[in-house]
């Protein structure tokens, strides 16, 4: 039996003439933006956001604000379980590489690798795995190994040939935070970051994340209207360069303007205590089609994919490996 799993990786520019693969996992939210009528205007207008947001943060030595703009990439890694048989590999995650490139010296800066994050096996715990174990429950339960496979699989890609070739440093992951929880300004600022927000308890995400090796930091960039939820394994405000951050921030923060503009795009800051909320109506749209609730059914016809295809016919195999690998880091 094989006890180990290697990986492979692609990476696809993501610009204007981007177009999601056949093998792409079509509920990723760059992917959803590349989709019908208004594709092409969307990621331009979605680019020139995010260089834009950059250029505003980045504004030393830069008088007319155009000094930079970022490039980004799709890394796609794919699981090799076994040498033959029709499932024998499986597209395991997809991640947003940066490079930011400075107009005015010609250098090519590399940023931060992991800010959007998404994953089949993520779809099938989410929208398949957890509604089934609570279908007829009287209240809302969690299994106790609940995101264990999936997390094992990320560290272990992490710390496989394939990535440490590739990126020097494990992934940020921003994502939005929850609108099950409450946050609490703190006195800590960062000049870049902006200042930090607590959580009053940790949500089922932080937790699904923390099987994955990750931890979580809020924080409100300057001009930012909403915190954002940083995930990461290294010191998150000591190890990166004030450009690798505005990178992320930049990119990520572009994103949920479009995805939760109820949240990002909101026309009043958040407050010294902070409960986010989809129902507001005070905000702005951008001029960017995306289709949340396509997003959401999507979500559940790739998990269904991934039990089909990865779940059931490698189920014994999976169990065993688990069963084997080191407890989560962090």
């Amino acid at each position: 039996m094989t006890n180990d799993f290697t990986f492979s990786i692609t990476t696809t520019r993501f610009d204007e003439d981007y177009s999601p693969s056949g093998g792409s996992r079509i509920t990723t939210n760059f992917a959803n933006l590349a989709r019908g009528e208004h594709r092409q205007q969307n990621l331009r207008n979605a680019l020139t956001m995010i260089d834009r947001r950059f250029n505003d943060l980045a504004h030393w030595d830069n008088p007319d604000g155009d000094r930079y703009t970022v490039e980004l990439e799709i890394v796609s890694a794919e699981l090799q379980l076994s040498p033959e048989g029709d499932d024998r590999s499986f597209p395991l995650l997809e991640m947003l590489d940066v490079r930011i490139v400075d107009l005015k010296t010609g250098e090519r800066i590399p940023g931060i690798v992991g800010n959007n994050f998404s994953s089949y096996v993520r779809d099938f715990d989410f929208s398949v795995l957890l509604p089934a174990v609570n279908e007829g429950a009287t209240g809302f339960t969690v299994p106790d190994d609940f995101g264990d496979l999936h997390g094992k699989l990320f560290q272990h890609f992490l710390a496989s040939a394939a990535y440490r070739e590739r990126f020097p440093a494990p992934p940020v992951i921003c994502i939005s935070v929850s609108t099950s929880r409450t946050y609490r300004q703190t006195a800590n600022h960062h000049p870049i970051l902006g200042v930090e927000y607590e959580q009053d308890k940790p949500s089922l995400t932080d937790d699904y994340f923390a099987r994955m090796g990750l931890t979580v930091r809020y924080f409100m960039p300057p001009g930012s209207v909403a915190p954002l939820a940083f995930y990461s394994r290294d010191d998150l405000l000591n190890h990166y360069s004030s450009l690798q951050l505005i990178g992320t921030v930049s990119t990520m923060e572009t994103f949920q303007k479009i995805y939760r503009p109820e949240i990002y795009n909101a026309n009043s800051a958040a407050a010294g205590v902070y409960r986010p909320s989809l129902d507001r109506q005070d905000y702005s749209r951008t001029q960017i089609a995306y289709d949340r609730v396509e997003r959401s059914q999507l979500a559940a016809k790739q998990g269904k994919y991934t039990e089909e295809h990865f779940v059931k016919p490698h189920r014994k195999l999976l169990q065993q490996w688990a069963a084997g690998y080191p407890a989560p880091v962090g």
